[in-house]
């Protein structure tokens, strides 16, 4: 089994150390991107003085090493790629601290929202529209699921009780 460290809080002198955590989040940001919200309780999760971490990210906010935008925007770009839709992407980007300003902007420069749920709808159940209510019922179950409005999902199942 290979050697780990421990993710235990820094000790107590490194709290307020600036230099401590500023290399905390730079490893941190190397490996994947965050938010900043997000990488302020990581940083606090490690030990660092909420001061101190918030110091820090103002830091690398202010360098362009972190971007509340940029990380929208790929955050965006890669569940969109995966077949999510609008709303789930929002209540997660929310969830991870980002306004609702930051979350709109990204939205508004995402996919063609019916043309995914279309594609996502295809992929999973198969080219042929649903036949009957029972199974329309169960794919807009899905596409709900993974985050559709409802002029989505009737888009993608031809489910308009209009045209039926």
């Amino acid at each position: 089994m290979p050697w780990r460290r421990s993710a235990k809080a820094c000790s107590g002198e490194a709290r307020t150390d600036a230099q401590a955590a500023r290399a905390a989040a730079i490893a941190l940001l190397a490996r994947r991107d965050f938010a900043s919200a997000a990488l302020l309780v990581r940083l606090c999760a490690k030990g660092f003085n909420v001061d101190t971490a918030a110091a820090v990210i103002a830091e690398l906010t202010a360098e362009g090493a972190l971007n509340d935008e940029r990380y929208a925007q790929n955050y965006l770009a890669y569940h969109a790629a995966r077949g999510h839709g609008p709303i789930r992407i929002a209540a997660e980007l929310r969830r991870d601290g980002l306004s609702a300003e930051v979350v709109d902007a990204a939205l508004g420069g995402g996919p063609d929202w019916s043309a995914l749920a279309r594609k996502t709808r295809s992929a999973r159940f198969g080219p042929q529209p649903p036949g009957s209510w029972a199974e329309k019922a169960r794919q807009a179950r899905f596409l709900q699921y993974r985050g559709f409005s409802s002029d989505h999902i009737r888009a993608a199942t031809g489910a308009d009780p209009d045209t039926d």
